[in-house]
């Protein structure tokens, strides 16, 4: 009876019917063997013997496979190999289109017929690039050197926005796509694009492919702060595009959110905050707007802060000697 004690005070839990036949001491598991298993000393025991217990009954013998569902698997199985090299032949088709030079003495009708090809081959790479599989065999294939080294400076607007596109498709959460991206020097031209273009839709497709490459991304950062990303950010939001200076305000927000030690860079720099006074930026009521809608929800406390505190710096000041101190 001492083993009944001692296991009662290890464990004051109930023990399902099985275990009473323990009633004698240890002697009861040794006599029963494997039909009154010992009680369980801790936690993982419990759930062992629950496991145990929900499945009493012992699983049937594993039946032969028939013929006919042999034969469905290795068909399902085909089918599915067959799917993954039709779309890296698909893919491969795509960058002959896109490596083909234009034809020099072309017309104007043969441009046109040539650029739509083009950005078919874009449209269908991104489609397709959409999978993490095809995503890097198309960067195996070379072909994440043919988009920044040629279409991101495309002259045709609508092939320098989808290059963005697939790149930012390419990237996203994908580490090892992300540093060979870094490595051909594309987010230098992804900033030029966002700060620079003509076309508001290159504009916005570079922001989405900048934010694939630094956000949650540390060499990415890096890579923003030594080429001045913030400033470019913030001279994004002074756009009239509504959804490029959306956009723009929250990429600036999640990184300084995620790396509070960079929010020097925007908040104790004279020139970034006399540029945060800009009447044509509109940030002071962007930002009172945004405080008013944040104070209605508890979660967002953080967001509500670094607004406040943007407010505080950028609008507070009396005069432009106090930052210059």
């Amino acid at each position: 009876m001492a083993d009944q004690g001692s296991g009662g005070s290890r464990l004051p839990l109930a023990l399902p019917p099985a275990s009473q036949g323990c009633s004698s001491g240890g002697s009861g598991s040794s006599a029963g063997g494997a039909g009154n298993p010992r009680p369980p000393r801790n936690l993982q025991g419990l759930l062992q013997m629950a496991i145990t217990a929900g499945s009493a009954e012992p699983d049937p013998p594993p039946e032969p496979m028939s013929e006919e569902r042999r034969q469905w698997l290795q068909e399902a199985m085909s089918a599915a190999f067959r799917g993954q090299r039709e779309e890296v032949e698909q893919m491969k088709n795509c960058l002959r289109v896109l490596s083909q030079a234009t034809p020099p003495t072309a017309g104007e009708a043969e441009l046109a017929t040539d650029q739509q090809e083009r950005e078919g081959a874009l449209e269908l790479l991104a489609d397709l690039c959409e999978n993490m599989d095809n995503a890097a065999d198309f960067c195996q294939l070379s072909g994440m050197h043919l988009l920044v080294g040629r279409y991101l400076e495309a002259g045709a607007a609508g092939l320098r926005w989808r290059a963005a596109q697939l790149i930012g498709t390419c990237s996203q959460n994908v580490a090892a796509i992300q540093e060979q991206v870094l490595g051909l020097g594309a987010l230098r031209k992804l900033l030029r694009l966002l700060d620079r273009d003509s076309c508001d839709t290159v504009r916005v497709k570079a922001l989405f492919a900048i934010s694939c490459l630094v956000r949650e991304q540390e060499a990415g950062l890096l890579q923003f702060l030594r080429l001045d990303g913030f400033s470019v950010l913030m001279r994004a939001m002074q756009q009239q595009v509504q959804k490029l200076k959306v956009k723009s305000a929250f990429l600036l927000q999640n990184l300084l959110v995620g790396h509070p030690e960079h929010k020097v860079l925007v908040t104790d720099f004279p020139q970034g905050v006399r540029e945060c006074r800009e009447p044509e930026l509109g940030l002071e009521e962007l930002l009172r707007h945004r405080c008013q809608l944040l104070q209605q929800h508890e979660e967002y406390q953080e967001e509500l802060e670094f607004c406040e505190k943007l407010l505080q710096t950028c609008f507070s000041s009396p005069t432009d000697d106090s930052m210059d101190r």
